[in-house]
């Protein structure tokens, strides 16, 4: 057991507490000092009594809203594991839907080489198309790069 010895109110007081925990004490003493020196006149004992009630009060206050967060924190917990989850679930879809426009653009190559040598490759229509297919292969794939 160790020895502190504390000064509260201008008055002192030997105290013991366990080992280790005399900064502690002395920083306790010291609100409570505080508090004291806040209380005008009276005597030394009113002084306290005042002093461990407001600090009584403030520690009930603390417990109080720490009472009210608590839900609040379960909330936004809740909510950050569904956006999580929901997030986790849009990469997939992303990445599936990567991978069929690949797929697409893979047959279409292939179609496109399997065709007849003398047939004209002016056709539009289909260019247009493998152009916008690849457009959106790119877009897609921007998109999963930037995916954390």
């Amino acid at each position: 057991m160790a020895d502190v010895k504390l000064t509260i109110a201008g008055r002192p007081y030997d105290v013991h507490c366990a080992d280790g925990q005399e900064a502690q004490l002395i920083q306790l003493a010291s609100v409570v000092d505080e508090k004291v020196r806040t209380m005008p006149g009276g005597t030394e004992v009113r002084q306290l009594l005042f002093a461990a009630l407001m600090l009584a009060d403030e520690a009930q206050e603390a417990r109080t809203k720490v009472e009210k967060t608590e839900p609040q924190s379960d909330s936004l917990r809740a909510a950050v594991a569904l956006a999580e989850s929901r997030e986790a679930a849009a990469r997939d879809e992303l990445k599936e839907a990567l991978a069929r426009e690949q797929a697409a653009l893979k047959e279409l190559e292939a179609a496109r080489q399997n065709a007849p040598a003398a047939a004209p490759s002016g056709n539009s229509s289909n260019d247009r198309a493998l152009l916008q297919i690849a457009d959106r292969i790119e877009t897609l794939a921007t998109k999963v790069e930037q995916l954390p």
